[in-house]
């Protein structure tokens, strides 16, 4: 069978699909979606993959509608909005700033959405951990935060214009300041608040409920399918700056708009799973091994590859020394810290 298969539609509409990668793309979907009904299944109270399955579609106990509608299907959710998300924001800023080190967390993306978040949790919220104003208000103060330090790593990189090289460095001084920041204000914050605070900065999804889902949910509707649509921009742009201009590209208004993108999928993210580490980095490196560096289908491969490390990292931690609960970044952590010296290596060997 060819790899490539050409369709047209109508006179003026042709393109080729990568077959090999739709089927990556199908065999990960079945994967993400075992996942997810495994993931569900697995607690105090242990139900079987088909009683999960009958659940969501609106069979099933009783019983197990209560544990599955109440307790474990929204953690889930946000554990899977989370990792697309994240996974698919690290494949935006890799794209923008062609290098296979940036991720939201390492160039600071992250950082400025804890900032943030963390000082809503610190300074709207009492000693029965309730917050004193609107839930909506986290995901729009970490976009915020996201987006605040976005634009200052684009404005101290800009020279004529803005190079991928000058972004990594200016976002790997701006991630160090943020996590300066963020340390400070837990510090001068109350006490009773500063586990709280840093529980939600290694990543977890912990008492994650419904309105959170409902809160999240639009933001992922909205900038997920934007990556997907932005993807021939980023594949143009991936040629250098002139052989973009030269295809009628406008480069340096769509690196702002794909630089806003990933942050706003980035922030979103962080404002209810916490600052997971190394989502960002590992899920497009690994979706590039599978389906090649053509972003209309990377993107998507990310976004399952993300979703499918942080359900089974936030179903290994809960389960692996319960009733004690580790938090999911805990596990994305010690995945991704040893990729990135790996990558670190590659590089050099590389470049030297």
């Amino acid at each position: 069978m060819k790899r490539f298969r050409g369709v047209r539609l109508g006179k003026n509409i042709s393109f080729f699909i990568d077959m090999k990668a739709i089927a990556v793309i199908l065999v990960l979907a079945v994967i993400l979606f075992a996942v997810i009904l495994l993931s569900i299944g697995m607690g105090e109270v242990t139900i079987s993959p088909v009683d999960v399955f009958k659940v969501l579609i609106g069979q099933g106990s009783e019983f197990h509608h209560l544990i599955v509608n109440t307790f474990r299907l929204p953690r889930v959710l946000i554990a899977l909005f989370a990792g697309m998300s994240l996974a698919i924001s690290g494949a935006l800023l890799q794209a923008m700033v062609r290098n296979p080190l940036a991720s939201p967390d390492i160039i600071g993306i992250t950082g400025g959405a804890s900032v943030a978040a963390v000082s809503i949790i610190t300074l709207f919220s009492d000693s029965t951990t309730s917050l004193s104003v609107s839930l909506g208000w986290i995901p729009f103060a970490a976009f915020l935060g996201a987006t605040v330090t976005a634009l200052l790593m684009y404005a101290f990189a800009w020279k004529k214009g803005v190079s991928p090289f000058r972004l990594v460095l200016v976002g790997i001084g701006l991630y160090t300041a943020t996590q300066a920041i963020t340390n400070l204000i837990i510090l001068l914050g109350p006490v009773y608040r500063a586990v709280q605070s840093k529980t939600w900065l290694t990543g977890s999804v912990y008492g994650s409920e419904w309105k959170e889902v409902y809160t999240l949910l639009p933001w992922v509707c909205i900038l997920i399918p934007l990556a997907f649509f932005m993807s021939r921009t980023v594949n143009i742009q991936q040629f250098g700056d002139d052989i973009a201009i030269g295809a009628g590209d406008r480069v340096q208004r769509n690196r702002l708009f794909i630089l806003l993108l990933g942050t706003g999928l980035a922030g979103s993210a962080v404002a209810f799973a916490g600052a997971i580490s190394f989502v960002g980095l590992i899920a497009p490196h690994a979706a590039r091994r599978m389906v090649g560096s053509s972003y209309d289908m990377l993107l998507p491969t990310s976004a399952l590859l993300g979703g499918i490390i942080v359900v089974l990292a936030d179903l290994v931690g809960r389960t692996i020394v319960a009733p004690l609960e580790v938090p999911a970044g805990v596990f994305t952590a010690a995945i991704g810290a040893p990729y990135f010296i790996f990558l670190l290596i590659k590089t050099k060997n590389q470049t030297g």
